[in-house]
């Protein structure tokens, strides 16, 4: 029987090995590899030399890449208050709607345009005479604020445009744990005189507080990690005054040829990605556990 038994344990590991040394091929040893590189000065030619944390020293005392930090944080603010806020609003307002789901399906459009396209197209609306600026001559506004130039203006724009792609598909989670939620202590409420923002903030609040957990999560993942949108409207400039955190590894590792600096880079921002995601879950817990 002990044998049957060990033997059982071993076929289900060979089982599962393949999809370990996948994991482990495709993701811990780039990692692994990575972290090895921040350590060293290296062009891409020849073998890496050993400076210690002199990277990490560099990273921080570059103005460019404090920049691309305060950047970041724009990204992680306006990420939650703009598309998630209107994703919300949208999804209360549209739910329960007689023809609610062909509300929301314009605003999930632009979500299947990949990050690229969003900035080509939103590049096309605010570059210096475009079509944003053809359309506020009309008004008679002839000097418009230069949208992509100035900073932190352009940030914020891009901000918007993101928030563009991305309000229609947290409507859509939104509107799922709406309709999660049981309809009668709804009904008890609405007995109770409870309605409008009173009914939002003491009963649909509280019951979408797991759903709204996991929007906010991936929100603040995907700003930490913001690269595509901004590499297609501004590339990080004029200059690199709107570079992210993701955009500035990619220039001083594949544009600079410093790879043991865009590793560094790349370690810092995979740290802050992992220590923002465990205490935000750990404080979503501890209160969830209050309850």
């Amino acid at each position: 029987m002990a044998d049957r038994k060990l033997n059982y344990h071993w076929s289900a590991r060979g089982f599962i090995a393949p999809g370990v040394l996948l994991v482990a091929v495709l993701l811990y040893l780039p990692l692994l590899w990575t972290l090895y590189l921040s350590f060293t000065t290296y062009n891409g030619l020849g073998s890496p030399v050993w400076t210690g944390l002199s990277n990490y020293a560099t990273m921080f005392k570059d103005p460019d890449f404090v920049g691309s930090m305060f950047n970041t944080l724009l990204w992680v603010a306006g990420t939650l208050i703009v598309p998630v806020g209107l994703g919300l609003g949208l999804a209360l307002l549209t739910f329960n709607l007689k023809g609610g789901v062909w509300l929301r399906l314009p605003f999930l459009i632009p979500y299947a345009i990949s990050g690229i396209g969003v900035g080509l197209i939103w590049s096309f609306v605010l570059q210096s005479d475009g079509a944003l600026d053809q359309a506020l001559q009309l008004f008679g506004i002839v000097d418009p604020p230069r949208w992509l130039l100035d900073a932190p203006l352009n940030t914020v724009v891009m901000i918007v445009a993101a928030s563009w792609q991305g309000v229609g598909v947290n409507a859509l989670l939104f509107t799922i744990g709406l309709q999660s939620i049981p309809k009668e202590p709804l009904e008890a409420a609405r007995l109770d005189g409870a309605t409008g923002a009173r009914l939002f903030g003491t009963m649909l609040w509280p019951m979408l507080r797991p759903l709204t957990t996991v929007v906010i999560g991936l929100s603040i993942v995907s700003s930490l990690k913001t690269f595509d949108i901004v590499l297609g409207m501004t590339k990080g400039g004029p200059g690199r005054v709107s570079e992210t955190l993701a955009l500035t590894m990619y220039n001083d590792t594949f544009v600079n040829s410093q790879y043991g600096l865009g590793s560094a880079i790349a370690v810092f921002l995979t740290v802050v990605t992992l220590l923002a995601s465990v205490l935000y879950l750990r404080q979503q817990l501890s209160k969830k556990n209050e309850i």
